[in-house]
């Protein structure tokens, strides 16, 4: 697992094994990428579910200004925390080792907000729905933010309260939903 492009690019980042973390195939990091990389300039990017916090450091290394990443395994933050400082990109960089609803919650009453949020949960277990959920009662979406959530083919976010989706962009055996405040929220 590499960063791909920007100022850490090239670079090979630990990952954890056996630790039931799936990361992102280089490939569909490239595509996802692709797809936001005129919004990352200058934005606060949230990587929630975060693994090794490949999605995070990729955002930092093609310029957003902050990355958070929420991760509730103790192991997987210790390699979020090594790869921050091999590409040098801590400074930019706060890690919550804690499950996402509470760090949700911490940050909507730190006024912490982000103009992209990105989530990789385990695959069909309800989680991006309740992250949603989570993230429209915290508020830590800014108004004209989005939220990415990678899921399995399979797995649909149904119709979330006070979200809308505008965009899925499928792979072989996964899928990116794009979400967006729906017009009656704003």
């Amino acid at each position: 697992m590499r960063v791909i492009s920007g100022r850490a690019g090239g670079l090979r980042l630990k990952s954890p094994e056996g630790l039931n973390t799936r990361p992102t195939q280089d490939k569909i990091k490239e595509s996802l990428f692709n797809i936001i990389s005129y919004d990352l300039p200058g934005a606060f990017f949230l990587d929630l579910f975060s693994g090794s916090g490949a999605i995070g450091i990729e955002a930092l290394s093609r310029g957003a200004d902050f990355a958070a990443f929420v991760e509730n395994n103790s192991k997987s933050v210790k390699f979020i925390k090594e790869n921050l400082k091999f590409t040098r990109l801590e400074d930019n960089a706060e890690v919550f080792n804690m499950d996402f609803d509470s760090a949700l919650k911490l940050m909507g009453s730190r006024q912490i907000s982000f103009d992209i949020i990105y989530m990789d949960p385990p695959y069909n277990k309800g989680f991006v729905q309740a992250a949603l959920k989570s993230i429209l009662i915290s508020g830590v979406l800014k108004k004209d933010g989005f939220i990415i959530a990678e899921q399995a083919l399979e797995d649909d976010v149904g119709n979330p309260e006070g979200f809308e989706v505008y965009r899925i962009k499928k792979y072989k055996i996964t899928k990116m939903t794009f979400l967006r405040y729906a017009e009656d929220v704003l």
